[in-house]
């Protein structure tokens, strides 16, 4: 449990900073060099990791003080909080105000924040003079664009539907995809890019 909600909360996090970067690039292009130096670029990473462990360990420690009885079989690849909460043999209310707490501002926020700054990117590359910058201007975007809409698309068809469309199968097919496939195509996606791949 706690490898899951490091990894997922530190790639949110990691997904804002590159769509800050993309922002800052196409944005305020000239202020690029200045803004998103080496070391402002360790600084958001080690920030991005530092928030994954600490809410990480947070989040695995309260959920692994409750109380369990009966029957602990969780039908998925991993412990999933909202599964054990269901399982937990006493009163969960602080547990599920902590993960909302949580959910809202490490994966809603940085969610937000991407799309206010590709509203932005999409405004400025629209009233970019030619056809071939704005095309240039876009492919610079595209792979974070991609990475972040099959990341959240995801998260969002696995956690905000309706229970009735919930399928022990289903569910266990769409959580593969966001913590298996997405990380797994990252690197080619990202790679597409580089002019020797």
């Amino acid at each position: 449990m706690f490898f899951f909600l490091l990894f997922g909360l530190t790639e949110c996090c990691l997904l804002f900073v590159m769509a800050y970067d993309r922002y800052v690039a196409i944005c305020k292009s000239l202020q690029y060099t200045v803004k998103m130096n080496q070391k402002v670029c360790t600084q958001m990473a080690a920030f991005s990791w530092t928030i994954g462990i600490l809410v990480a360990f947070g989040q695995t420690i309260s959920m692994f003080t409750l109380p369990y009885c009966g029957s602990n079989r969780i039908k998925r690849f991993f412990c999933d909080i909202s599964l054990l909460l269901r399982l937990a043999s006493t009163d969960t209310y602080r547990n599920e105000v902590s993960v909302a707490t949580v959910t809202i501002v490490f994966i809603l926020v940085p969610y937000l924040l991407i799309l206010l700054s590709y509203i932005f990117i999409i405004s400025t590359v629209l009233r970019m003079p030619s056809v071939e910058s704005q095309c240039k201007a876009f492919s610079t975007c595209s792979s974070n664009l991609i990475i972040v809409s099959v990341f959240y698309g995801t998260i969002i068809f696995t956690y905000v539907r309706p229970k009735t469309m919930h399928s022990p199968d289903g569910d266990r097919l769409l959580s593969l995809m966001y913590t298996i496939v997405t990380p797994s195509v990252n690197p080619i996606v990202y790679s597409l890019r580089n002019k020797e791949v």
